[in-house]
């Protein structure tokens, strides 16, 4: 499209670069505060337990799933997924992950509406990660635009923008979802007595760091979403 050269392929740069520095910050400080342990001596399925009944959530059943950082919370199953370092851990960092967690299953009995609009935006979201890309280069590629019954064209290419739409509202809309779950973290610790206030302090940067990661993948898919744009409207006004 530009030869051997795509500048845009800088905003793709720019936004990996953000995800690695993201992921790297996250898993350096909660490898920092998973040696800081509590002085409540709860594992992070035990606090997570205490909160859960605490808010008055009975049908939330916990599982200690394998792997490192991929605590989840299902909202279908209801099932607050804990992996290897937070289940069995003491620590602060591992505390701050459940209760976050945690924080995800208070906002689903509670109706919470950026995490009902995130939960609607999954199936097409899904697609728009999938099929946008390759739909926008399929139609770079071939050229394919169809005329409007008023007039007017639209070109398979755009139609791939709109489809990777989707997937880049998905990013953006578990922003508030994210950011609420830490803060309810912090709220029911601090309420229930879990950690004092030198260890809500470390939590928070835990739970600081790990926001960061969706910060930096809203960041990248709207970076990618510029990126198509500009490709489209290049070879528009070339032709």
């Amino acid at each position: 499209m530009y030869g051997y050269f795509d500048p845009t392929y800088f905003l793709v740069i720019i936004g990996a670069i953000f995800s690695l520095w993201a992921s790297s910050r996250v898993s350096s400080t909660f490898k920092k505060y998973a040696r800081v342990y509590g002085k409540s001596g709860m594992t992070g399925a035990q606090a997570a337990e205490r909160i859960l009944r605490n808010a008055g959530i009975y049908d939330v059943r916990i599982q200690h799933i394998s792997g490192n950082l991929t605590d989840h919370y299902d909202p279908t199953a209801k099932v607050l997924r804990l992996s290897d370092s937070v289940y069995d851990s003491c620590s602060v960092a591992a505390v701050g992950v459940a209760a976050h967690e945690c924080g995800h299953a208070m906002q689903h009995q509670e109706g919470y509406g950026p995490l009902k609009l995130r939960s609607t935006l999954v199936p097409v979201a899904n697609i728009g990660s999938r099929l946008g890309l390759p739909i926008v280069f399929l139609g770079l590629a071939m050229g394919l635009e169809f005329q409007l019954p008023g007039g007017g064209y639209f070109s398979l290419a755009q139609i791939g923008i709109w489809v990777f739409l989707f997937a880049v509202a998905f990013q953006v809309v578990t922003l508030p979802v994210e950011f609420n779950a830490s803060g309810r973290a912090l709220q029911v610790m601090k309420q229930d007595g879990i950690m004092d206030t030198e260890e809500l302090g470390y939590c928070k940067k835990v739970l600081g760091a790990a926001a960061l990661t969706y910060v930096a993948a809203a960041a990248s898919s709207i970076l990618q979403l510029l990126r198509l744009v500009l490709l489209v409207n290049g070879r528009r006004r070339r032709d």
